[in-house]
């Protein structure tokens, strides 16, 4: 219920099946717990009835004997939910099986013969002139929309009684001439436009650009001699600042996201789109149609939500929120202020929307806080390195984020190692390579006292990524680094093989965290890629107790202005939370998650 999934009245743990019901008018919380491998059909009923007769006897005695007298005196209900449950299980018996009817109690036995006969001709006759009926009757309607064209240019001089006396055929065979008639027209049209002197020749040139170079071994980079060899590559040149950023920030700190709402402006709108409606409808004035929209101290129903839920529904949607997880948020909502009594002055927009916004929060505020400092000074307690295995599909800025992850690591004064564990990705470890470079150019071994802050373990192309993990971490341990970043190639969710080789690394090294990089950009997509990931990875490893993610990556939030839905989506369905936001191209552009930005940045209008 704190996780907002109320949409859904049951849920699963382990051997047990809790059924629950919602009372918002109380604040109760009704529970039904039972073995899931039994079904028992009586469970909604029995629910129901607890739920009537606790909440009238709760009534009954609160009104009779006060606070205080309730307070101080015993409410039993055990006889009461003995007998109800007695009452359910017995409805629930199997009945006896219903008993044939015979052939005289059988509409078919009252018939007579007579009616019974068919007489030859007498009912393709009746659909005749019910077909002929009907006949007329379009033939009117056509013969009144083609008077009412031909009244205002006055170019059709035939009259409604001439169209009457043709039948439908010939009004069918008449339309299709006049639409041949005028397309024949178009075509001469066209066909009279002037055609080009010059006719373009067949087949295709290469293209040649002004400031271009003709010369193809210009382009060639192919050298044996320095592809591939760390050492003959020259250092790369490159400008700290744009590394960097800004260089007004504190060194090692994550920033939260920041996002601007005006939240009057947004509430002035929902007033005006709510009386709007209402004032076209009524006419009595604005004043009347704003205060249609008011809840006076009753409880709300269904009806009176549905309305505002819908549109809530279609935003989420359109701020890049997973369809099933806007209808189920909705959902939640509804049945969470089902019954609730209302407040004079509150219209059912604003509160839907409040209840929805607090909802929102809640969803993206972790369960379990990921602290990823202090994790790593517990290791180094212990004398072992610190393992994080990046995985995801293709393309969404692994290594990318690595490297700004490494960035912050090495500010905080941890050393690095980086494991180049995407073995099939042309240019993987080039990537990581250069990044390693450009680090250890920002953060030299002199300004740490000789000791270099972050370093590359690869193994080149081909090889086994869980093989190539495991020599990282022992390396890692030997030389005493405080953190390896496990890099993994890029794969679909979809691929029964990659995904088997992702569950086998990650069972075989026992990384301390297994983070999701996901894209912002992504809607319905998020969900299935992490519904299959972490399937994946239950259904193909050896544990009693698999290891699924335990954190997420949202990358590329900078592209996305305020359709922040996939935050929503990616935390929903897994409820884990979202360690880190990479927000753009330089090493500083990582940031954490601030829930009520982003709640802010999605319910804007």
């Amino acid at each position: 219920l704190p996780q907002e999934r109320g949409g859904n009245n049951s849920f699963t743990h382990e051997a047990l099946t809790l059924k629950y019901k919602l009372d918002n008018q109380f604040e109760l919380v009704f529970v039904v717990g039972f073995q899931k491998i039994l079904t028992l059909t009586y469970v909604d009923k029995l629910i129901d009835d607890v739920h009537k007769e606790f909440r009238d006897k709760y009534r009954n005695e609160f009104q009779q004997k006060g606070t205080l007298g309730l307070l101080n005196g015993t409410f039993d209900f055990k006889d009461d939910f003995l007998r109800l449950l007695r009452e359910a299980e017995e409805s629930s018996k199997v009945r006896a099986p219903t008993v044939m009817k015979t052939f005289e109690q059988s509409v078919k036995s009252q018939k007579t013969v007579k009616c019974m006969i068919e007489t030859r001709g007498e009912k393709p006759k009746e659909k005749v002139k019910t077909k002929k009926n009907k006949g007329s009757k379009k033939e009117g309607v056509e013969t009144v929309t083609a008077s009412n064209k031909a009244a205002p240019g006055e170019k059709q001089p035939s009259s409604a009684g001439d169209k009457e006396e043709l039948t439908k055929d010939e009004i069918l065979q008449k339309n299709r001439e006049e639409f041949f008639k005028r397309h024949m027209k178009a075509g001469e049209k066209s066909s009279k436009s002037p055609k080009p002197d010059t006719q373009k020749e067949k087949g295709k040139k290469p293209r040649v650009w002004d400031l271009g170079n003709s010369n193809a071994k210009v382009l060639d980079y192919s050298d044996s001699t320095t592809n591939g060899n760390s050492e003959a590559c020259p250092v790369e040149e490159f400008d700290p600042d744009v590394a960097l950023g800004d260089r007004n920030r504190e060194p090692g700190r994550l920033y939260d996201l920041e996002y601007e709402s005006d939240e009057e402006a947004e509430e002035e709108k929902v007033i005006q789109n709510t009386s709007k409606p209402s004032t076209k409808k009524g006419g009595l004035g604005g004043m009347f149609g704003m205060l249609k929209g008011l809840v006076g101290s009753k409880s709300l129903t269904r009806e009176d939500m549905d309305p505002v839920l819908e549109k809530m529904k279609d935003h989420l949607i359109a701020k890049n929120v997973a369809a099933e997880i806007a209808v189920q948020l909705c959902e939640s909502v509804a049945k969470k202020l089902e019954g609730k009594v209302m407040g004079t002055f509150t219209t059912v927009t604003s509160t839907v929307k409040q209840a929805l916004q607090e909802a929102l929060v809640q969803i993206l505020q972790p369960q379990r806080r990921v602290d990823v400092l202090r994790d790593v000074m517990d290791a180094q307690r212990h004398r072992r390195p610190y393992v994080v295995t990046f995985c995801g599909v293709n393309g969404v800025g692994k290594s990318t984020n690595l490297a700004k992850i490494s960035f912050w690591l090495i500010e905080n004064g941890f050393s690095v190692l980086i494991a180049a564990c995407d073995t099939f990705r042309a240019g993987a470890v080039e990537q990581l390579r250069t990044h390693t470079r450009r680090l250890n150019a920002l953060h030299p071994p002199e300004s740490h006292g000789g000791r270099t802050m972050v370093q590359l373990y690869e193994k080149g192309y081909g090889k086994d990524a869980a093989g190539i993990a495991m020599e990282a971490i022992s390396y890692a341990r030997n030389q005493g680094f405080d953190v390896v970043l496990v890099d993994t190639a890029g794969r679909m969710q979809d691929n029964a093989p990659l995904m088997t080789a992702l569950a086998k690394l990650i069972a075989v090294n026992a990384p301390d965290l297994v983070l999701f990089v996901g894209e912002a950009l992504v809607g319905n997509e998020a969900v299935d890629q992490l519904v299959k990931f972490n399937k994946a990875l239950a259904d193909h490893s050896m544990a009693q107790t698999p290891r699924l993610i335990d954190g997420i990556v949202l990358t590329k939030f900078d592209t996305i202005d305020d359709k922040v839905g996939a935050a929503i989506s990616m935390t929903y369905i897994t409820s884990k939370p979202i360690v880190f936001v990479g927000t753009g191209q330089t090493y500083c552009d990582l940031r954490s998650l601030n829930a009520k930005a982003v709640v802010a940045a999605l319910m804007k209008a």
